[in-house]
């Protein structure tokens, strides 16, 4: 019979409730502890997984015996500081949201916790396991010949509320280069199977939060933009983000093309925004379009609706979950997602914020 293993939470806003409801659908799993300092968000963790432990730091969260792994979903800039007393204390394989830190001058202590943490360290890179960008990530480089170019674009609704509305400000969040595209950064580097060499953005803030007010100040995140990067392959990506066109049918459109092909992903927003007037929420698609002979072919890419209702990336969160148990279990050698790879992610985002400020091209080679 296989040992039930017990995670513990820290964090338990919006995102650390996706991954319990995902966790309660791993067989074998429970949830043995959880801190979250918010009362309100506490209660709600409680309501999901209650035979949890509520526990009043992350210092009691470690003091709990039965524990075999971690989740990290605080916000992002308390990350570094709770994976360095995690190392210190009791290290336990861990699973940490992105992104990985927001800080540049935190780089040299994960690089040093990377090579002396004894357990692995999983990044949550959760747009990796949509159903059709796992799809486009697997068929990529035979099917287009070998990516030249690759586009991402998000057309989605602006930042949801958060607790203490601390994604509100870049000196919590990293930018929004870092907070929000980190992800579509790790997909490009995992689907070039190369390193970026020059980051080039530009971008605003036109339509989001300017009427909002925290203590006297108003947000200063970025809600739209356009960042170039080139790799050492050769090869480019763009990303294109708008945070207020939560009106299109689908909120992620990623292409690749090489000398063969164009392969294109078209994955849905959170299906719990979708007006109920419209009918059915759109299906995810993965559309191959050959140069020779020409004939685009598409195919619907469901997702299966336990998962949809767990959460809001698309069936992705339990996807991962899936591997990282294998991991926890032993029964994987590494994580899909490294601190290595969290770091590039990063380093991409402050280079996006960095350009974007300057008006002058990043290298990110030297």
């Amino acid at each position: 019979m296989t040992r039930t293993i017990n995670y513990g939470l820290i964090g338990c806003g919006m995102m650390g409730q996706e991954h319990l409801h995902n966790i309660a659908l791993l067989e074998g799993t429970q949830v043995a502890a959880i801190f979250e300092p918010d009362p309100e968000m506490a209660r709600a963790a409680q309501a999901i997984a209650p035979g949890a432990r509520m526990v009043a730091s992350v210092q009691d969260l470690l003091a709990v015996e039965e524990l075999d792994c971690l989740v990290i979903a605080s916000p992002n800039h308390l990350h570094v500081d709770q994976i360095a007393q995690i190392a210190q204390t009791r290290p336990l394989p861990l699973l940490v949201e992105k992104p990985l830190f927001t800080n540049p001058g935190d780089a040299a202590r994960l690089a040093e916790i990377e090579r002396s943490y004894p357990c692995p360290i999983w990044l949550a890179m959760e747009y990796r396991y949509m159903p059709p960008i796992a799809a486009l990530i697997t068929e990529a480089q035979d099917t287009s010949g070998g990516v030249k170019m690759l586009s991402i674009r998000e057309h989605r609704f602006p930042f949801l509320e958060k607790v203490g509305n601390w994604n509100r400000f870049n000196r919590n969040t990293g930018g929004t280069f870092v907070e929000k595209c980190c992800h579509f950064f790790d997909l490009m580097r995992l689907i070039l199977q190369s390193d970026p060499v020059r980051v080039s953005a530009s971008g605003g803030q036109a339509v989001n939060h300017l009427d909002e007010t925290y203590d006297g100040e108003t947000p200063d995140i970025l809600d739209h933009g356009y960042v170039i990067v080139d790799f050492a392959s050769g090869a480019r990506a763009m990303l294109e983000l708008c945070m207020f066109a939560e009106g299109a049918q689908y909120q992620e459109e990623i292409s690749v093309v090489g000398p063969k092909a164009k392969i294109e992903a078209l994955v849905p927003g959170p299906g719990r925004f979708w007006p109920e007037h419209l009918g059915a929420p759109p299906v995810p698609q993965l559309i191959v379009s050959p140069r020779d002979p020409k004939g685009p072919v598409a195919r619907d890419i469901p997702v299966d609706p336990r998962l949809l209702a767990a959460g809001d990336h698309n069936g992705s969160t339990f996807y991962q979950h899936q591997g990282f148990l294998a991991l926890v279990r032993g029964e994987r050698d590494a994580p899909d997602v490294s601190l290595t790879d969290g770091m590039w992610a990063v380093r991409m985002g402050l280079a996006a914020q960095q350009s974007l400020a300057t008006g002058e091209t990043v290298r990110l080679d030297r």
